[in-house]
């Protein structure tokens, strides 16, 4: 009897729960994406830091008034039509009709106003950019947000802002009144509406939303799940139990080769807009003399690495923006030529002690720190500490957990590293943070500048080109900071990687734009 009651009680409890349970499937009937790093957080909005693989999902679920195109300029989204006014002091969105929410509600210029108040008056990460200043001098860019009607928003600007329409790019629109919810149950306007996050075992639950403004998604059911083992991950793409792993960072290219062999998959890559660099410590002997950065840079041997190491896939990179980009100038190249390098050293000051062989020609090594948990960046830094070997230039490799590295960067503790800038680098604004003086990071400012390159002739010529409406004028402008840039070589572009994606052969129009952006999704077909 006891025993009779207890089996009723937990069928009770089990039914009890199962009302409580989101209106998703078994996993057998969801289309599955592989995402390899952990997804920190599901607010648009309201989240302290942004990670790439929250704002990788965010695009499934969201929309903002603007977004980037496929030659990185900026464009409407839940907008109609933008137009600033003739002074630069305010811009006019003419917003989308026929657009809900997942809730319903039809998006109106209330729920943008709503969205971009409560970001203006929260610490979050993607609030910062709308300010200058710290402190008590700390002012916003934007003075009002007005609605005329519901089909109208207006912001008004204390000072013209060309950074406007770029910084609304990431801003999520959601619903008025919605953000306390958005953390734990997200509701925005996008083609997949949130169904159940487990946060321990990182799988996100997404179903297609049949409203969406653009045409409901051919994947009713949509699974996110966060695999950052890379075998891991090649065994369920292998099982089916993944069908798609969209730029998969955690794979080698000789993994991807391999998976391209298997008669299930297939390996599609896209050009990529991303960039893998060297950045010098501009402060730190030797490498303050721009001489031995540029015979370094003439040292690396990129065509070889991309061929041999990585396999194809990325193409050469000249300047930290990529080729597609409206401000894009190569400036001076650094082609392959060891023999200039050397006497580029020689004439420097750096000769060679017998003039016979590679022999070293500082007397400590440079130290070149690279991160724990890239794989790639410990095969091409093994290839490049012999490469410049060959020039007299000893290297030594020092691996470092990712986050202690990002802190040693900003406090100069450091004297060469590598890495990667993921979507800034599509903006040519990108260049005043990366290389004008006032990115230089500080105790009381956070700054991207982390080369500590400082030329005073770089810095009007970047801010000009940052205020200037004029785009002919702006891109004289620019062409000629990356000359000056590249001449002095405070960093090094390596390569654009390719946007590399591994799918089941059922899995089709694939088509992935170069900033790897997951829009692509709502547009996929399966065959099951």
């Amino acid at each position: 009897m006891r025993a009779r009651l207890l089996t009723l009680v937990s069928l009770l409890l089990l039914l009890t729960a199962s009302l409580f349970l989101p209106s998703c499937r078994t996993s057998s009937d969801a289309f599955v994406i592989a995402l390899s790093g952990n997804i920190a957080t599901l607010d648009p909005i309201g989240a302290a830091s942004v990670d790439a693989a929250s704002e990788r999902v965010r695009v499934l679920m969201f929309n903002s008034l603007v977004r980037k195109n496929e030659k990185f300029d900026y464009v409407p989204e839940l907008a109609d039509k933008i137009e600033p006014s003739a002074d630069g002091m305010s811009y006019t969105f003419t917003l989308h009709d026929g657009v809900t929410f997942h809730d319903g509600k039809a998006f109106t210029s209330a729920d943008a106003k709503y969205t971009l108040d409560t970001l203006l008056a929260s610490a979050s990460a993607k609030a910062s950019s709308f300010f200058e200043g710290s402190g008590a001098s700390k002012q916003s860019f934007i003075t009002a947000i007005e609605t005329p009607d519901a089909r109208t928003l207006v912001i008004r600007l204390r000072k013209p802002w060309l950074s406007l329409l770029p910084n609304l790019v990431p801003i999520a629109i959601i619903p008025k009144d919605s953000a306390a919810a958005q953390k734990d149950h997200p509701v925005g306007s996008g083609p997949f509406k949130f169904a159940r996050f487990d946060t321990a075992q990182q799988v996100l639950d997404l179903e297609a939303y049949p409203g969406y403004w653009e045409g409901a998604s051919q994947l009713k059911l949509l699974r996110v799940r966060v695999i950052a083992d890379a075998n891991a991950l090649q065994a369920e793409l292998r099982t089916g139990r993944v069908h798609l792993a969209p730029l998969p960072t955690n794979m080698t290219p000789d993994a991807l080769k391999v998976l391209g062999q298997d008669q299930n998959l297939k390996v599609e890559q896209f050009p990529g807009a991303n960039i893998v660099h060297i950045t010098f410590n501009t402060e730190s002997a030797p490498l303050d003399k721009v001489a031995v950065r540029q015979a370094i840079a003439y040292g690396i041997d990129r065509e070889s690495l991309i061929r041999d190491l990585l396999l194809g896939q990325a193409r050469i990179a000249h300047s930290i923006l990529p080729e597609e980009s409206w401000a894009y100038a190569p400036g001076q190249k650094y082609n392959y030529d060891p023999e200039r390098a050397k006497k580029i050293l020689d004439d420097a000051g750096f000769r060679d002690p017998d003039g016979d062989g590679p022999q070293m020609r500082f007397p400590k090594p440079i130290v070149f720190k690279i991160s724990s948990s890239s794989g790639t960046a410990r095969q091409y830094s093994g290839v490049i500490q012999n490469q410049l070997k060959q020039i007299g230039i000893p290297i030594e490799i020092e691996t470092v957990e990712s986050s202690t590295l990002t802190d040693q960067l900003v406090k100069s503790n450091y004297q060469m590293t590598t890495g990667s800038w993921v979507g800034g680098n599509q903006d040519p604004i990108f260049l005043r943070d990366l290389f004008a003086s006032t990115g230089i990071p500080k105790p009381d400012r956070v700054g991207f500048n982390r080369s500590r390159y400082n030329n005073p002739e770089i810095d009007p010529i970047l801010q000009e080109a940052v205020d200037t409406a004029d785009r002919q004028k702006a891109l004289a402008l620019y062409q000629r900071a990356q000359e000056l840039i590249s001449r002095d070589a405070p960093m090094l572009p390596l390569w654009y990687p390719a946007n590399m994606v591994v799918a089941r052969k059922n899995v089709g129009n694939i088509k992935i734009d170069g900033s790897g952006d997951w829009r692509f999704v709502r547009n996929l077909t399966f065959e099951k």
